[in-house]
């Protein structure tokens, strides 16, 4: 049997229409034909959903991240859609990470690693 691979995740929402325009917009991905979010090879679904709650009880139990080559660009691209940050872009040794939170309350991290990193692995 082959190894599986994760190719996509399923989020849903009770606004997936604006959940999905926020994702599509901040972090520019292109759209499929059925809807879907393509974010370099990985597919993100957004779900209009009636059983789950309009904001997150958990928002810490899974975070999307994003890894970026630049993080005070893409900082400064969110800035402009007025995100709500919960951390802004910090240096945690490793990297750069900051952490904003999605229209239903998700977390989502942006991380950009140190070129020294990829060099120890």
């Amino acid at each position: 049997m082959a190894k599986p691979v994760l190719n996509s995740m399923l989020i849903g929402s009770t606004d997936a229409e604006r959940l999905k325009a926020w994702y599509r917009d901040g972090f520019q991905a292109e759209v499929d034909g059925y809807g879907n979010l393509n974010l370099g090879g990985f597919g993100l679904v957004i779900e209009q959903r009636d059983d789950v709650a309009a904001k997150t009880a958990e928002p810490g139990r899974h975070i999307v991240n994003f890894g970026v080559e630049d993080i005070e660009a893409a900082a400064a691209h969110l800035r402009t859609l007025d995100v709500e940050w919960l951390v802004h872009p910090e240096d945690r040794g490793v990297g750069w990470f900051a952490t904003l939170i999605d229209p239903d309350g998700n977390y989502v991290q942006l991380i950009q690693m140190k070129p020294e990193y990829y060099a120890n692995l």
